[in-house]
């Protein structure tokens, strides 16, 4: 790797992340909340004077100017390093609040990559802090990196390596000639999203600032609300507003871009990831809908807006609760459980698994067992009109590995950390899968993860990344190989 080409892209994206810390300097400013601005104004020096020294000491640095030919080795360690570094510098503000270092951390990362589990266990901070928690999310659920090849010319043609860095998947999905054409029509329509749930929980009563951060967590799958009970106690209409939105962040954005430009909504139900994606979240929702009715004796409608929110909520890796559902019976969490493990659709805001993934597994088992009563045929394995390479298939069974693989040696270390296996399997769960909330009452949809040792937190902050990075860009990173620099 070349370690010019590292640090002029890496001081790049850190310079222009550190003008994102204005918005919350301009929120305390709106709400005149003065002594709230200093800490991201602070912060975004301090960003901007790291970027500086790094071009200064890294020799030759100046001399680049353009990155074009970028290898796709370092645009995996430039997008690796730039989350990481992002999670510490997003960290920083909360520091000036009188937030301990560790709960920090952990609040940074678990935003920054729309995981949404928190280590607060008050909300009485400005509102350029919650502001602050809430827009991380929405800039780590479309990706920093992805926004940066969207507005900066010097991505223009480079910007190919970082972006499949970033969003690696079971296919390279673009529907543009251009990568950079691809990534601002994927921040126009998450963007566009974003303003017309505003527009609508305004309209349906929520105050301007609690929209503005709900439209951004949710959009985003991140799950932070500036209230400490979330959504509980909100009206139906606010509660279905966001159900959908949350199941739309969860839907591949590419297919949705298509869709809308096309002005033909059932485009979707032509793709078989979404209608897979739609059938599951629906079933499942239903069934849950039925277990609360006879169960936790719900009325009809209450029991399907608290279904049908939970289950979007937890499928696109949100987190909101519009109840405390560690309080439901044993059926109702068995399905809330299934669907964490289930995940949302490829190139969305959502984590998890993924849909597509799952398909390719079943297809593939279904393959081989076919290949037993028909040795000599051969099958070719497809999602939609798409025939799935043999690579894409091997890489998927190992990914699939290495998912499960993570989770549980997570859940080991922390059940021996924590002696609460509960904690250690559901969180371990919620944090690769970019959930945020578990189950129980430590780390319920009204827990906090305050409690849980240092230990545990960097466990679950490792996790949280590893699951937001789809596992791949942060594996390479341990390959001895990747380490070795030349000028």
């Amino acid at each position: 790797m070349r370690l010019t080409y590292l640090a002029y892209t890496f001081s790049l994206i850190m310079k222009n992340f550190s003008l994102v810390l204005l918005f919350p300097a301009i929120i305390g400013l709106w709400y005149k909340e003065y002594n709230s601005v200093p800490p991201f104004l602070i912060t975004a020096l301090t960003i901007m004077l790291i970027a500086s020294i790094i071009k200064r000491i890294v020799p030759n640095t100046k001399n680049i100017k353009t990155i074009n030919d970028i290898k796709k080795s370092e645009g995996l360690t430039v997008v690796t390093f730039s989350w990481v570094f992002a999670g510490l510098f997003a960290s920083i503000p909360y520091l000036f609040f009188g937030i301990t270092p560790i709960n920090a951390l952990f609040e940074a990362f678990s935003g920054i990559t729309t995981t949404g589990a928190t280590a607060l266990t008050t909300f009485d901070y400005p509102h350029s802090m919650l502001f602050w928690r809430s827009f991380t999310q929405w800039l780590g659920g479309m990706g920093i990196i992805v926004l940066f090849i969207a507005v900066l010319p010097q991505f223009a043609i480079a910007g190919r390596q970082l972006f499949f860095a970033e969003a690696p998947g079971p296919t390279e999905e673009k529907f543009t000639p251009r990568i950079k054409s691809t990534a601002a029509a994927l921040w126009k329509i998450y963007a566009g999203m974003t303003l017309l749930e505003f527009i609508l929980l305004k309209f349906f009563g929520m105050s301007g600032f609690e929209s503005l951060c709900h439209a951004f967590s949710s959009l985003s799958g991140g799950g932070f609300s500036p209230n400490h009970t979330s959504l509980i106690g909100f009206s139906n209409r606010i509660l279905w507003t966001i159900t959908f939105f949350m199941f739309f962040a969860g839907a591949n954005f590419n297919l949705q871009y298509q869709a809308w430009t096309k002005f033909n909504p059932f485009l979707l139900f032509k793709n078989e990831e979404f209608k897979t994606y739609f059938s599951v979240v629906f079933v499942i929702a239903v069934l849950l809908a039925g277990s609360l009715f006879a169960n936790m004796h719900y009325t009809f409608s209450e029991s399907l807006t608290h279904a049908f929110f939970n289950i979007s909520s937890l499928v696109s890796s949100t987190g909101f609760c519009s109840a405390d559902f560690a309080k439901w019976d044993y059926t109702s969490k068995i399905l809330l459980f299934t669907i964490m493990l289930f995940g949302s659709c490829a190139s969305s805001a959502g984590g998890g698994l993924k849909v597509t993934r799952w398909l390719l597994i079943f297809k593939i088992m279904k393959s081989e067992m076919m290949k037993i009563l028909h040795p000599k045929a051969i099958y070719n394995i497809k999602v939609g009109n798409y025939t799935v390479p043999k690579e894409i298939l091997y890489q998927t069974l190992m990914f699939v590995s290495f998912y499960f693989a993570f989770i549980v040696l997570s859940a080991f270390l922390i059940a021996v950390l924590e002696k609460d296996t509960i904690v250690a399997v559901v969180g371990s769960v919620a944090a690769v899968g970019n959930i945020g909330p578990g189950l129980g009452q430590i780390i319920g949809p009204l827990g906090s993860f305050a409690d849980l040792t240092c230990t545990t937190k960097i466990i679950l902050m490792i996790d949280m990344l590893a699951g937001r990075l789809e596992l791949i860009p942060f594996l390479v990173l341990f390959q001895r190989d990747l380490w070795s620099f030349k000028k």
